[in-house]
């Protein structure tokens, strides 16, 4: 995975995304605003992307994203409730269709009991209520790369999201027999023998 991974991936949910008419912000901690800044590599992407917000100190996410307090202190910054508290703010803020939020730990330092370098937490949120977060776990594979595989990531699930619903799959028509009633049959008269005249 490479900046050339990111930039393919940008330009395919640009795509997508003027296709559909969808504009998109985003809310980053660890990432410290690559995801906007892939995405604002690709020329005319500004009919898309509304703006970006670097979220970098619970402060930060408080004021500018609108993450309350309690869920900082309860779940701490890296979380999925507070990835999530982000998502839905930069909606609110931005006033726009997506928007992918990302906070973790880049390392090397900033580990906790049970939240280990490498581990991070996405979302996002669209307008029409839909979420999607997710968990990674990349390990202490260096800062460089934690923050890289972060916005692959990001840039993924936007793009998965950008999709819309899933449709439910149509049922199978049946067959015209089995969509004719049946009809009851009326029960047949048990037939009479009738006795032949004896010969003559």
């Amino acid at each position: 995975m490479s900046g050339s991974d990111a930039r393919a991936l940008s330009r395919s949910l640009l795509d997508l995304c003027r296709m559909r008419k969808l504009t998109i912000a985003t809310a980053e901690s660890c990432t410290g605003g690559m995801v906007a800044a892939a995405l604002t590599d690709i020329p005319g992407s500004s009919d898309v992307i509304d703006r970006g917000f670097v979220t970098y100190s619970n402060d930060a996410k408080r004021a500018m994203l609108g993450v309350k307090a309690t869920t900082l202190a309860t779940f701490g910054a890296v979380s999925k409730e507070t990835a999530t508290a982000m998502a839905f703010g930069a909606l609110e803020k931005a006033g726009v269709d997506l928007a992918v939020s990302i906070t973790g730990i880049a390392g090397p330092g900033g580990a906790t009991p049970g939240k280990p370098v490498g581990l991070v937490h996405l979302a996002v949120a669209a307008r029409d209520g839909r979420i999607l977060h997710r968990e990674c776990r990349f390990g202490a594979i260096g800062r460089s790369a934690v923050r890289l595989r972060s916005v692959l990531e990001a840039l993924r699930m936007l793009t998965e999201i950008a999709r819309g619903p899933q449709t439910p799959a149509k049922p199978r028509r049946q067959t015209m027999s089995r969509l004719r009633p049946r009809v009851a049959r009326t029960p047949r008269r048990s037939a009479v023998k009738r006795r032949r005249p004896p010969r003559a």
